[in-house]
């Protein structure tokens, strides 16, 4: 399963998706910190189908863990080489613009 915020900004639509295992962690290697914060990430949780719906309609997207980063991937959202890791877990961010 995959937990999910959604936030609607004017014309923006911003989701923050996780793979559910990642939810409440802290991620910490170098200078880079990730909390993949429940009140951001967790409002509810869905299905891979699901998330790909979400991403179709978003316009900004915050995602974090391989499951989450490889359906963007794989829709061509997001370019492989631009993925971080932080203390190995994937962590991406998608911006649509018009």
């Amino acid at each position: 399963m995959i937990s999910i915020g959604v936030y609607q900004q004017g014309d923006d639509l911003l989701i923050g998706a996780c793979d559910e295992g990642l939810l409440g962690k802290t991620y910490k290697e170098g200078k880079l910190h990730l909390h993949v914060d429940k009140h951001f990430y967790g409002k509810k949780k869905i299905t891979k189908e699901s998330l790909k719906a979400y991403l179709n309609d978003a316009t900004i997207a915050n995602l974090v863990g391989e499951t989450c980063v490889a359906i963007a991937i794989e829709m061509g959202l997001v370019d492989p080489s631009c993925v971080l890791y932080i203390d190995g877990v994937a962590h991406a961010q998608m911006v649509r613009m018009f």
